[in-house]
Order: structure tokens, then sequence, then C-alpha cells
């Protein structure tokens, strides 16, 4: 045991004697000879006159030259400037005190609240896992939002995507997630964001509860592209090591499109040839890999994955939406129709989807979960004509019972930022929604009898007006 240690050690040692030279610079990659390192390698700059020696990330190769990218400014770097190795392993140091903690895209705190304990190295990019280790999802994960619990259901390891534009809520709906769900841990990686959104969601969104329970990344939108993507892949190493210790995580990155923009980014400086609106192959390369790390183990533990997607000019094919949509386990779309109308969240349930619903739900759920999409499938295909007083009560039932329930079907819908819905609760509320919509359904007329009362009322007008039966005409029938 004590030899196993010992080589586990040696394998841990970084050498140090490697050093290059800096031979041109491209905005911000760096050409560097005799620096013999692999991909992924961090290595330090040494500019004179700088407090602290800025950080790069070894990106590909040009010849016999290393591309290094910087995570952060260039001033100062010149033609010579010495580039020192300082990891050539691809991990961060995750430990159980990060819980509670903000930390940037390199582990290290940013909140204030004192240094972390060095922790066990997690793999950024870890070997893939096999289908066969995979466990199923059998089991629902309740999120306390009302419209996700009960009419698209997630299960513990599913892997869901928020696809909205601009100001439509998406931060807001993480914040309610991350505060009421069941999952054990939260790890929230905010990927691109504007700076001061950062406190805001801290504070307002996801408050100190949320927090206590939570591990938050974040690398803002002026950083650079490395460091945005490396954001993403350290809050994914939090949640895995996690999961390790057969805990249920719930892992939230928003966003997706914000990451394969900095990936972009990266590639475009490294080389590559834009393909699919200017975006590199590298992007679509690496969104399955970063989408797949999440899921349950067979062992135990389980990584529940919500992946915000800002769609341009809410526009749901646009590619890195289109891609995302076909590796996820569901999508929810937020609808800025709603939003407009004050309905938050701005959840449409009928553009929605959960693809491990029924399997994790038992019957009388689905069966007024089946119902109720019915009634507001049947109230939006009939809207328009409510709308003008064009609709004939009786012509659809499911039409009808809908009118008569729309005010209980919105609030069932609509719920508060703060508001957490109590999974059994919400379960007992939409099966009675779906009995009162049976009843509202059977009293409603038949479209026979609708069209049949008006006819009879015209005939009761002129009998009344003259006392009586209007006399036959003359040489007519009796």
């Amino acid at each position: 045991m004590k030899l196993a240690a010992m080589r586990q050690a040696v394998r841990a040692i970084e050498p140090r004697l490697i050093r290059g030279t800096v031979r041109a610079v491209r905005g911000l990659v760096l050409s560097v000879e005799q620096l013999p390192l692999p991909v992924g390698s961090l290595v330090r700059i040494e500019v004179p006159n700088r407090a602290e020696a800025p950080r790069a990330e070894v990106v590909g190769f040009e010849g016999t030259r290393a591309l290094v990218m910087l995570l952060s400014e260039v001033d100062g770097v010149s033609t010579g400037t010495s580039v020192v190795v300082e990891q050539t392993a691809s991990t961060v140091g995750v430990n159980e005190w990060w819980l509670g903690r903000v930390v940037d895209a390199l582990g290290r705190p940013i909140d204030g609240k004192g240094d972390i304990p060095p922790g066990t190295p997690q793999p950024l990019w870890p070997g893939r896992t096999s289908p066969l280790s995979r466990g199923v999802i059998r089991d629902p994960l309740p999120t306390g939002v009302r419209a996700l619990d009960a009419m698209l259901t997630v299960g513990r390891g599913q892997r869901v995507g928020i696809f909205a534009g601009p100001g439509v809520g998406k931060s807001t709906l993480l914040g309610s997630i991350a505060r009421g769900s069941a999952a054990h841990v939260n790890v929230i990686g905010l990927i691109g964001e504007r700076g001061r959104e950062v406190p805001e969601f801290l504070e307002h969104v996801l408050g100190e509860e949320g927090l206590r329970r939570s591990v938050v990344v974040v690398a803002t939108g002026d950083e650079s592209p490395l460091m945005r993507v490396r954001a993403a892949t350290v809050a994914c190493s939090a949640a895995e090591y996690f999961r390790e210790q057969g805990l249920d995580v719930m892992l939230m990155l928003d966003s997706v499109t914000r990451f394969a923009q900095a990936q972009r980014q990266i590639g475009l400086s490294a080389g590559e040839v834009p393909a699919t609106k200017g975006y590199t192959p590298s992007v679509f390369s690496m969104l399955p890999r970063l989408l797949e790390r999440a899921g349950c183990l067979a062992t135990g533990g389980s990584i529940t994955g919500f992946y915000t997607v800002l769609v341009e000019g809410d526009d749901l094919t646009e590619p890195v939406a289109d891609a995302t949509k076909g590796i996820l386990d569901g999508h929810v779309v937020l609808s800025r129709r709603l939003a407009e109308r004050s309905h938050f969240p701005a959840i449409d349930v009928l553009a929605s989807i959960s693809r491990v619903a029924d399997q994790i739900s038992d019957p009388n759920h689905i069966r007024a979960r089946r119902h109720v999409g019915r009634l507001l499938s049947a109230y939006r295909e009939a809207e328009e004509l409510i709308q003008i007083g064009a609709y004939a009560r009786g012509s659809n039932p499911d039409v009808d019972a809908a009118i008569a329930l729309k005010s209980e079907l919105d609030a069932f819908l609509r719920q508060g930022q703060d508001e957490r819905a109590e999974f059994p609760a919400t379960l007992r509320a939409l099966v009675e929604l779906s009995l009162s919509a049976e009843s509202a359904g059977r009293r409603a007329p038949q479209q026979g009898q609708a069209s049949a009362a008006p006819a009879r009322q015209a005939q009761a007008a002129p009998m009344k007006a003259a006392g009586g039966p209007p006399a036959p005409a003359q040489g007519g029938r009796r």
C-alpha cells in the first residue's frame, strides 16, 4: 500500500524546469518556442514589473511552436518574454469546503471569505463514461416549480435545456430551482454574465438559503474566452466530485450559448476554419462532451443538469440551440408572449417536453397531465375565435372546459419567485384540476343544443308578439 502511494505521488509531480520564449503575439494568442507541453497545460508569463504573473493555457501548435492563450490581458508581453510551465495536468482541486463559496475558473475564491483548503484533483475533461455504467432514470426530482413538476416532470440524472431569448426569466427560474429542488448540492456556473448581474443573482435570485448548499463558478463576459470555457468545465468537475460521494447534484450552467461563443473565439484564434454561422467544428464536438457529463450512475449518485440556451431572436433552429436540443433529454421553452402578460415563470408547456416524464410518473399523474395539456392545446387553437367572440359554446367540450377553468389553469402554472411548491401538493392540485375539467366538460351544452336554442328563441318572439302561433297561409296544409 505504501508503494502504491509513492507511485501516485511520483505521478503527481509537476515539471518545473521547462521554459519557453515568446516569439509572436496575435491577439490573445502567443507563439512560444521551446515549450514541449501537452494541450491544456497551464503556464506562467514572466512579465517584468507585474505584481502577479499572468497565466495562460496551451491551446494548440503551429509547427514546432506552441500556441498559448492568455487568461488575462497581454500588457507587458514582448518578444523574448519567458514562459514557464506551472501545471501540465488539466485538473482543479475540489472538496466540501467549496459549498457556500463563489470561485473563479481557476478554482480561486472571489467572495472575500478567505482561502479554500487544497482539494482532490478533478480532471477538467475526464474520460468518456461507459453507457453501461450509467443508471436508468427511475425517480422524479422535485424542483419546487409547479409547472415543471406537474407538466414536465424531471428525473434524477436527466439533462434539460432552458431555451429563451434575453430578458424572459432564465436566471430567475434557475434561482427558483436551486432554492426549491430536492437535490443535496447545487453547482451553478455563470458563464459570460454581466459583472453587475453576479451579485444580483447571488443576493436576490439565489439568496442566502440557496447559496448555503451551492457552489457558484463565475466567469464574466469581460474575461478571456478561455476563462469562460474553463468555468463551465470546472463547474462540471465540481458536480462530478459531489456525485462521487453518492449525492444527488443539481448542475446549472448559464449559459451554453456563451460557452459555445467562447470556444468559437478560441478555435478561430488557433486557426480553425469557421463552419455553420461562424462556429468552428470544435464547438460542436465539445457540446456533447460537456452535456454528457451529467447523468446518474449505477453505483449511486446523480447529476441532474439544467442548461440555459440563449436563442437569438427567439429562433429555436439557431445552430447551438438545434445541436443542444438533440443531445439533451428534454427542453423547457420560455415564451416572451407569456412574459409580456406578466405570466411567470414564462414556461410554454405545450412547446416544452421531458423525455422521461412518463417513465417516472404514476398513472394518475400521467392521466391528469395529459388531460390538462389537452385543455391548454384546445384553448390555444381556439384562442382567436374566443377573443373576438366567434366561438360557439358547445362546439368542443375541451375548449368549453378550458374556458371555464382558464383562470384556475393560469393560477396553477404561475408561481412567485420566492414560492416553493411541495411535490405531493402539486400532484394533488393537478389531479383536482383535471377532475374539475371533466365536470366542466360534462356540464357544457352539446353543439346541437347550442344551435337549437337561438332558433327556439327566434320562434318564441313573434308568437309572443301575436298572442299565439301564426295562422297557416291560405291553401296551405293543416
